[in-house]
């Protein structure tokens, strides 16, 4: 038999203490959102890294954005270890821990953006939700630097068995996304993306339809008659559930 998902808190009030003793030990994953963001980081590079903490010497203020905070991490483990510490990170218990080490691969600097995805590839196609999240994010200032060379690099992951690497392709591109910069030029221009949306009109997996629908639905805030006439090709040129639900959701703010 195996053990059944730990049911997280929904409010950080209601996180018991030992759970919480155990998520800054890095011993164990968070199971929600609200688990992962009242993780303490100062508390926890000394559990996990005591030998990282007595040298950065760094203390992440708590009243710090989550975002932020993840990239300081990122930075601590570049300046101090390089891309070497990367296997450590990625094979850690800790959801967080693994995060930090997407964030390694955003702070490293003077490499290419198609060597930053290679790296990413493993933390993008982690068991665990948020480590998915924080692969996209902490590549996103590099992708909107650069966002048709990322589509260019992309096309390969949106033909991936995994439906998370296939979802990472979509969510690094977001025209708005969450809790990150815009691309200004998907914003204005959204028919850049198609080489990357178009095959997974069909998608069988809900986490990538949900995806595309979301990437969709942020188009039509600036380009709402281009995603119209998007979801009625796709409607015209497939009957599939998947379609149907991907363009229904693609709508639903207009």
């Amino acid at each position: 038999m195996t053990d059944k998902p730990r049911k997280g808190a929904s409010k950080t009030a209601d996180i018991p203490p030992k759970i919480l003793k155990q998520l800054n030990k890095g011993t164990i994953e968070s199971a929600t959102l609200v688990e992962g963001l009242a993780v303490d980081f100062n508390t926890l590079l000394k559990n996990a890294f005591p030998e990282i903490s007595k040298q950065s010497k760094i203390d992440i203020d708590k009243k710090l954005g989550i975002t932020k905070r993840m990239m300081l991490m990122g930075n601590v483990f570049y300046d101090t270890r390089g891309l070497d510490c990367l296997s450590d990170l990625q094979a850690h218990q800790s959801d967080t821990v693994r995060g930090w080490g997407a964030y390694v691969i955003g702070a490293a600097p003077d490499i290419t953006l198609k060597t930053r995805l290679k790296l990413m590839a493993k933390f993008a196609d982690d068991s665990h939700f948020g480590v998915r999240e924080w692969s996209w994010l902490a590549l996103r200032s590099h992708i909107v630097n650069e966002p048709e060379h990322a589509i260019d690099l992309l096309k390969p992951w949106v033909k991936k068995k995994s439906s998370y690497l296939r979802r990472f392709a979509i969510e690094a591109i977001r025209p708005r996304g969450v809790w990150c910069t815009h691309i200004g030029a998907l914003k204005d221009s959204p028919e850049l993306a198609l080489p990357l949306l178009d095959p997974l009109k069909k998608d069988p997996e809900r986490y990538v339809q949900d995806s595309v629908a979301n990437w969709l639905n942020d188009a039509s805030k600036t380009q709402a008659p281009w995603v119209r006439k998007i979801c009625a090709q796709w409607r015209d040129d497939s009957d599939s559930e998947a379609t149907a639900y991907i363009t229904k959701r693609a709508l639903r703010s207009l």
